[in-house]
């Protein structure tokens, strides 16, 4: 699986935002040199967000983009949806629309069960526990696998 640029960039954005003292609005140019990435990109992903109703914009002085709702109400997996669509595609397509046939017919239920774990992960992170430094336990043990650490060319072989 492979999270987009967009997302990534999406969600340290919003994440910046739920950091910010009293929900104070913070600029594109701020949030983008605060993260270090392309202004002009993050400003496309912060349109995607405030069209999905995750941000809300202010012009003029002292304006810029705040969260909608309460970070606490905001999870990980909100802000990818919004710039991304769906969690979890396999060929374009949602595991749910796919069919397979003899010896690979059990791979949709991996397809399936890949979607459900990537989906509790994303949504049970809010961007409160991000701003906060505060992932729930249940990601915090999943962390303490040192395979989680590993890339597969390392575990080649064990």
């Amino acid at each position: 699986m492979r999270i987009s640029a967009k997302a990534d960039y999406a969600v340290r954005a919003a994440a910046e935002l739920a950091a910010s003292p009293d929900g104070a609005p913070r600029t594109a140019e701020d949030l983008a040199a605060t993260q270090q990435v392309p202004r002009k990109f993050l400003e496309a992903i912060l349109t995607a967000l405030r069209g999905a109703g995750l941000v809300v914009s202010q012009r003029g002085l002292g304006g810029g983009y705040r969260l909608a709702r309460p970070a606490d109400e905001v999870s990980v997996a909100d802000v990818v949806r919004a710039v991304d669509g769906p969690l979890v595609f396999v060929r374009g397509e949602r595991p749910s629309e796919l069919d397979y046939q003899g010896a690979a017919a059990p791979l949709l239920h991996v397809w399936v069960a890949l979607r459900a774990n990537v989906r509790h992960v994303l949504e049970s992170v809010t961007l409160a526990d991000l701003a906060g430094n505060n992932l729930p336990a249940e990601v915090q043990n999943l962390l303490a696998h040192e395979a989680a650490w590993e890339s597969p060319e390392s575990l080649r072989g064990q």
